[in-house]
């Protein structure tokens, strides 16, 4: 069984269910063979990390940058997981308030340097909340794990 993280931080109502339909389309009834689940990015360790075959991350925009949680997790895991977990398939959404450009630039830069595989451009749901979004991150679980089922990624 394919493991399938997603590490996520969810402040609001809205950033939880967005958690919530990366999970659902994940774990979506025609993907057999992986099992996916949410960490919270304070609750994260390098053996989540190292447990998964693909990973996906989840963060605000706060002050043009990534969450702090989001950030912590990447201090706490980079140098444990560098040498270990390269390529690892991984993909971004970023819940945006205003263009999501400064968070997304600093993730990038960080899983650049962990040299992790991104599967796609990050999915970035600008402005105000729009309940597209959640189509977009359950279309993104599902992407990701239909892909590591069937060796795509």
């Amino acid at each position: 069984m394919k493991q399938l993280l997603l590490v996520a931080h969810a402040p609001s109502e809205n950033t939880q269910r967005m958690a919530e339909a990366v999970l659902r389309g994940a774990n979506h009834p025609d993907i057999d063979a992986v099992q996916c689940r949410w960490v919270e990015p304070l609750q994260a360790t390098p053996e989540d990390i190292l447990g998964c075959d693909a990973i996906i991350l989840g963060t605000t925009e706060n002050l043009g940058y990534m969450s702090g949680a989001l950030k912590d997790f990447f201090d706490r895991c980079y140098y444990p997981v560098l040498e270990l977990k390269q390529g690892l398939p991984c993909a971004l959404y970023v819940r945006a308030g205003h263009d999501g450009t400064g968070t997304c630039r600093g993730v990038e830069t960080i899983c650049t340097g962990l040299r992790w595989h991104w599967i796609q451009p990050p999915l970035v749901c600008r402005g105000d909340w729009d309940e597209a979004f959640l189509q977009q991150c359950e279309t993104l679980g599902m992407t990701m794990a239909a892909g590591i089922e069937m060796g795509i990624y």
